[in-house]
C-alpha cells in the first residue's frame, strides 16, 4: 500500500515586487512563533536570511546561490514574487523512530530573476524544530557545470560546537567538542550551542548532488564546499534543477534536536507502492569475530562463512528471537583484498554452500541475509547489481549489507555528485527486487529513507569495529553521536559486545593475522551500556554483533531477546552531548529504555509519565553492579569490572519515577512489560 500525504495547504497571499529597490523586508517565522526569519536582498542581488530564536539573533545565512560556467546563478536577482503557503499536517511511515509524523511549517518562495534570464526560487520553510531553504534552478541551458556554492552560516556569537572534521572521503573520524570559532572544517551535522539555544546545521534530500561541508573563513563565518567530481567541477546538472535542502534543526534542550523530524518532512513522500515487505529486524552474524581476527572473510582454514557455521548461526537465532543472520565473507573474491577489487557478486566458496543455507534458514523462519562488498569497485557493482538481486531475491533474501572500503575508480570521491547517484541506484534497483539495505562506508543519511523505506540504515561514523583494532570508541563518543551523527538517521553502529575484554577471542590461535597485536583492546563502556545502546543507538536494523558463544547461556541476553526494533514512538527524554543521554521507546504495547553516561558515574531521574495511565509494568532493569571489583584494564589502567552487572525486577506505574544509576562509562537498560506480575529476583553476574 503506498503512502500518501494528506496535506492542508493554506495560501496566506501572494505580493508582488517589482525590483529589488523594495524597501519593506520579507519576514517568516515558525507556526509557534519563536523561530524568525528576515530576508533582505544585498546590492547585489543576493539574498540574506537573519535567524533569530526567542528574539535573540542566532545568525545571518548568505543565500548566494551556486556558480555555474553556463550561467550566472548568483548575482544580480531582483524578486518578481513571493508566495507564502502554510502546511499543518500528519503522515505515517512504515517504520521509523515515530511512525506518525507531524509537519508543520510555514513556507516563503521567493521568485527571482537575473539580467541573464535566470529564473530563481528560493524556498524557505519554518518549522518548531529549525529551517531548512534550498535553491530551485530554471534556465535556458541544457546542462550546467556546477562549479561551486556560496551558501554562507555566519554566526551572531562564538559558542560551542560537536562536529567530525570536514572530508569527502570518509566519516569515520573523531568527534571534536570546541568553540566555534576554531572550527577550520566540519561535515554535517554540525551541533552548535549558542547562548540558549541548540542547533544542527545539515541537508535533506540528497540525491543527485555531492555532499556539503563547512569551511570556516573569518572567524563565525563558514562556508558551503562541495565534493567535487574527478574534472574538477562540483556537479553536472541539468537547464533545471533543485539542490539539497540546507537544514538548521534548532531546540533549547539538546534532547530536542535528536526528537526533531525537518529532515524527514523536507524529504518526498514513500515512492514505493507496496511496502508490505519492508520491516525492521534483528540480526546476528559472523562479523565481530573478523574484526577480532576469529574468523577471516576469506576461504581458509578461519573461514567464517561457512556452511557449518552459517546454519549454527540459524539455529541460534532461530531459538532467541533473532529475525536475520548476515553473512559476510561467502563469496569468491576476497582474496583480491588489498589491489583493485573484483568480487564475484553471485558466487559463493566452496566452503559455503549458499542453496543449503537459504533453504535452511527458509525452513527455520530466519532472514537470509547477504553482503557486498565492493571495495569502491562502483562500476564492476553496478553491472552486477540486477542479476545479483534477483538471485538473492529467488533465495528469499530480505536484506544486502553494502560496503566501500577501497578508493574508487578514477579518482571519484566517496561523498561526490557521482557516488551519490550510484548509492540511490542501489537504494532503487534494491526496491525493485524487495530488498532493504544496509549500508556501510556510505553517503551521509539526508532523510530519504521517507522516500526510499528500503534504504534502512548506514554506518558513516567509527563504529564498533574500531574497538578491536584501536583505542576503540569512548563512553563520551557514545554520548555524543545521538547529538550528532544520529540526527542525520539511523546508524548501523552494530552494539552489543559482551565480551567485554575479549577473553574468549584470546583463545583463537593466529587471530593476530588480522589486526596485529590487540591484547591492549578491549570495550570501553560497560556491559550493562553494551545493552543499553540497542536503545540508544537508534536503528531499524539492529545487530547482536558479539560471538554468539558469549551470548549462550548468558542472563543479560534476555533484553535482546525481548527487544522490538520495531518502534512506534521514540523520545529522548534527557541529556547533554558528552555527559548523557536516556532514550525511551515503544513498539506495541512494550516501552524500552536505554541510559549512558560518560567517564563519571551519575544518577538521573527519569518520570515514566510516557506510559499508559491504569497500567502496571514490570520493569526488568539491566544494571551497573555498583559494587564491581577494580581491576587492571588490558591497558594497564586501573577501573571496576566493566564486565559487571545486575538484573532487578519492581512493578511500576506512569506515575513512578525511576532513579537510574549508571557507574562510570556505564548506562541501564529497562524492558516495561503491561500487566505482567513482578519477578522479585536479582541476578548478579560478569
Amino acid at each position: 500500500m503506498r503512502i500518501f500525504m494528506t496535506t492542508k495547504v493554506f495560501l496566506l497571499g501572494i505580493a508582488l515586487l517589482a525590483s529589488v529597490s523594495c524597501s519593506k523586508n520579507t519576514v517568516l517565522t515558525s507556526p509557534d512563533g519563536k523561530i524568525t526569519v528576515e530576508q533582505t536582498m544585498t546590492e547585489t542581488g543576493t539574498t540574506e536570511l537573519d535567524v533569530s530564536v526567542s528574539g535573540d539573533h542566532l545568525m545571518k545565512i548568505s543565500a548566494a546561490g551556486l556558480e555555474a560556467l553556463e550561467a550566472d546563478l548568483s548575482e544580480g536577482f531582483f524578486i518578481k514574487k513571493i508566495k507564502r503557503a502554510k502546511v499543518d499536517d500528519t503522515w505515517t511511515q512504515p517504520w521509523g523512530e515515530n511512525k506518525t509524523i507531524t509537519d508543520c511549517h510555514n513556507e516563503l518562495a521567493l521568485l527571482m530573476q537575473n539580467r541573464d534570464g535566470v529564473h530563481l526560487t528560493l524556498r524557505i520553510r519554518a518549522f518548531d524544530d529549525g529551517i531548512g531553504f534550498r535553491y530551485e534552478y530554471e534556465t535556458d541551458a541544457d546542462s550546467l557545470t556546477v562549479i561551486d556554492e556560496n551558501t554562507r552560516f555566519i554566526f551572531a556569537e562564538d559558542g560551542i560546537c560537536w562536529s567530525i572534521p570536514g572530508s569527502f572521503e570518509t566519516y569515520e573520524l573523531d568527534v571534536r567538542n570546541q568553540p566555534i570559532s576554531v572550527t577550520e572544517t566540519a561535515n554535517t551535522p554540525f551541533t552548535f550551542k549558542v547562548g540558549g539555544a541548540y542547533g544542527s546545521i545539515h541537508e535533506a534530500a540528497l540525491y543527485d548532488f555531492p555532499e556539503m561541508n563547512l569551511h570556516r573563513c573569518d572567524s563565525l563565518d563558514f562556508i558551503t564546499k562541495l565534493a567535487p567530481r574527478p574534472d574538477g567541477c562540483k556537479a553536472h546538472m541539468p537547464g533545471t534543477f533543485s539542490t539539497p535542502w540546507r537544514t538548521i534543526q534548532l531546540a533549547d534542550k539538546a534532547v530536542g534536536l535528536i526528537n526533531s523530524s525537518l529532515i524527514l518532512n523536507l524529504n518526498a513522500p514513500c515512492a514505493i507502492d507496496d511496502i508490505s515487505w519492508i520491516r525492521p529486524q534483528k540480526y546476528v552474524g559472523v562479523w565481530w569475530g573478523m574484526h577480532l581476527g576469529t574468523h577471516t572473510w576469506t576461504c581458509d582454514e578461519r573461514h567464517g562463512a561457512t556452511t557449518e557455521n552459517a546454519m549454527r548461526h540459524i539455529d541460534f537465532a532461530a531459538a532467541n528471537n533473532i529475525d536475520g543472520v548476515l553473512f559476510e565473507g561467502w563469496n569468491k573474491g576476497w582474496e583480491h583484498w588489498g589491489g583493485r577489487q573484483h568480487f564475484d557478486y553471485c558466487t559463493p566458496y566452496p566452503d559455503f554452500d549458499l542453496e543449503k543455507v537459504a533453504a535452511y534458514a527458509k525452513e527455520k523462519g530466519v532472514s537470509l541475509w547477504m553482503h557486498n562488498e565492493t571495495g569502491g569497485s562502483i562500476f564492476e557493482y553496478e553491472a552486477a547489481l540486477d542479476t545479483a538481486f534477483a538471485m538473492y531475491s529467488a533465495l528469499g533474501t530480505e536484506v544486502v549489507k553494502t560496503g566501500y572500503a577501497g578508493g574508487m575508480p578514477g579518482g571519484i570521491l566517496h561523498h561526490s555528485q557521482r557516488a551519490v547517484q550510484h548509492y540511490q541506484k542501489v537504494v532503487e534497483t534494491a526496491a525493485k527486487h524487495h530488498i532493504m539495505i544496509d549500508a556501510h562506508e556510505p553517503i551521509k543519511e539526508t532523510g530519504i529513507r521517507r522516500t526510499w523505506p528500503n534504504m534502512m540504515t548506514r554506518e558513516g561514523a567509527k563504529g564498533m569495529e574500531w574497538n578491536a583494532w584501536s583505542k576503540g570508541n569512548s563512553s563520551e563518543y557514545l554520548c555524543t553521536i545521538p547529538f550528532v551523527r544520529l540526527l542525520s538517521g539511523p546508524m548501523d553502529y552494530t552494539p552489543g559486545v559482551f565480551d567485554i575484554y575479549f577473553k574468549r577471542a584470546a583463545q583463537y590461535p593466529g587471530r593476530e593475522e588480522w589486526n596485529g597485536d590487540n591484547s591492549q583492546c578491549y570495550i570501553k563502556t560497560t556491559l550493562a551500556r553494551q545493552i543499553a545502546n540497542w536503545v540508544i543507538l537508534y536503528s531499524p536494523l539492529q545487530m547482536a554483533c558479539d560471538l554468539i558463544e558469549n551470548y549462550e547461556g548468558h542472563p543479560a541476553f534476555q533484553f535482546f531477546r525481548d527487544f522490538d526494533p520495531d518502534c512506534e514512538w521514540s523520545e529522548a527524554l534527557a541529556g547533554e552531548p558528552g555527559e548523557y543521554i536516556v532514550v525511551a521507546r515503544r513498539a506495541g504495547d512494550r516501552f524500552f529504555l536505554g541510559a549512558g553516561t560518560g567517564n563519571e558515574a551519575r544518577t538521573v531521574k527519569v518520570p515514566l509519565d510516557f506510559l499508559e495511565d491504569g497500567k502496571v509494568y514490570q520493569a526488568d532493569i539491566y544494571a551497573d553492579d555498583p559494587d564491581a571489583p577494580v581491576i587492571t584494564q588490558p591497558d594497564g589502567t586501573r577501573a571496576p569490572d566493566k564486565t559487571a552487572y545486575k538484573i532487578y525486577h519492581k512493578e511500576v506505574t506512569s506515575s513512578d519515577t525511576l532513579d537510574i544509576s549508571m557507574s562510570a562509562d556505564g548506562g541501564q537498560a529497562v524492558v516495561l512489560l503491561p500487566d505482567i506480575k513482578s519477578d522479585s529476583s536479582t541476578i548478579s553476574g560478569k
